[in-house]
C-alpha cells in the first residue's frame, strides 16, 4: 500500500557541512520551467509555432530561526557583503516516518543572492527568522521507489 508523503519531514545538506547549520523550518522555490519562443510563419495567421528555448529555475528559498555565528551566515556574508561567490551543492531530502529518503532534490553550484531578517517588533514575541535565497545552475530530482 502506498502512503502519501507529508511535506513537513525534510532534511537539508549544504555542501556536506554541519547538519545543525542546515535545519530549516520552510523551503520553497522547488521549480523549473521551459521557456517558450513564439514564431509566426508567413501566411499562417491562425496560430504561432511555440518552440522550447531553455530551462529556467526559480531561486531556492530557505527559512529558519536566526542562528548567530553560523557557517552558513559566513557564506552569505562572503557573497552579499564582500561580493565573493563560493558555490556549494545543496540537497533537499523529503523523508518518510522511518527517516528514509522518498525524494531528493540536488541543486548544483548554488550561491547566495538574498538574505533577509524578519522585522523587529516589540509587540510580538516571535523568533527572529532569517530567509536565505540561493540561485543555482541546475537541479535534478531522484525519487526512491516505494
Amino acid at each position: 500500500m502506498y502512503t502519501l508523503p507529508v511535506s513537513f519531514y525534510f532534511q537539508v545538506s549544504i555542501g556536506g557541512g554541519n547538519e545543525d547549520d542546515a535545519a530549516f523550518q520552510e523551503i520553497s522555490g522547488l521549480s523549473s520551467e521551459v521557456t517558450i519562443e513564439e514564431y509566426r510563419e508567413g501566411g499562417w495567421n491562425n496560430n504561432a509555432h511555440r518552440l522550447p528555448t531553455a530551462l529556467r529555475f526559480g531561486n531556492l528559498v530557505l527559512k529558519r530561526a536566526f542562528y548567530a555565528g553560523s557557517g552558513l551566515v559566513s557564506w552569505c556574508k562572503g557573497a552579499l557583503e564582500d561580493f565573493q561567490f563560493e558555490t556549494r551543492n545543496v540537497d533537499v531530502m523529503l523523508l518518510n516516518a522511518n527517516k528514509s529518503e522518498l525524494i531528493k532534490w540536488k541543486f548544483r553550484n548554488a550561491f547566495p543572492v538574498k538574505w533577509v531578517v524578519s522585522d523587529l517588533k516589540a509587540q510580538d514575541s516571535t523568533f527572529l527568522i532569517e530567509t536565505l535565497e540561493l540561485a543555482y545552475a541546475s537541479f535534478t530530482r531522484e525519487v526512491t521507489p516505494p
